[in-house]
């Protein structure tokens, strides 16, 4: 079964997240797949969380974000150049940060973290509530 995939590759910026979100939102709603509003909303909670990690943690450069349909699941995958892997705890109290990947955890079925040979990707999948149509190959990449 041919998936649908989408590939950007974004500054790794604050301000790039918010763009980054959207042009992924936007690729994932042409795929025409048959699944319920949540799991667009659910994705775009998830891919924010995770560019921004990578944003704070991994310096300067770019960030790959991919994203890949199959009939059961969404994956969305960050990739970017620091070395060190997540390490997920329980936040402070009065910190701002620190929630982003309990919310990753709570929203998806799976999720990880995984060394690279430039740095590391971070990943999570969407289970999917219907069936997908993935009769229509799409490949879509931006920079």
């Amino acid at each position: 079964m041919a998936a649908h995939q989408l590939a950007l590759s974004v500054p790794a910026t604050a301000n790039a997240v918010s763009t980054a979100r959207h042009q992924a939102v936007n690729g994932i709603r042409r795929w025409n797949a048959e699944w319920d509003d949540d799991v667009e909303h659910t994705a775009a909670l998830v891919i924010s969380e995770l560019l921004t990690n990578a944003v704070q943690h991994a310096g300067t450069g770019r960030i790959l974000l991919a994203l890949r349909l199959t009939g059961t699941a969404l994956r969305i995958e960050v990739c970017d150049s620091s070395s060190l892997l997540p390490q997920p705890g329980p936040p402070d109290d009065d910190s701002e940060t620190g929630r982003g990947l309990l919310l990753v955890s709570a929203l998806t079925d799976r999720h990880g973290a995984e060394p690279t040979p430039t740095g590391k990707r971070c990943w999570a999948e969407l289970p999917l509530l219907a069936p997908t149509r993935t009769d229509n190959h799409a490949f879509l990449r931006g920079s």
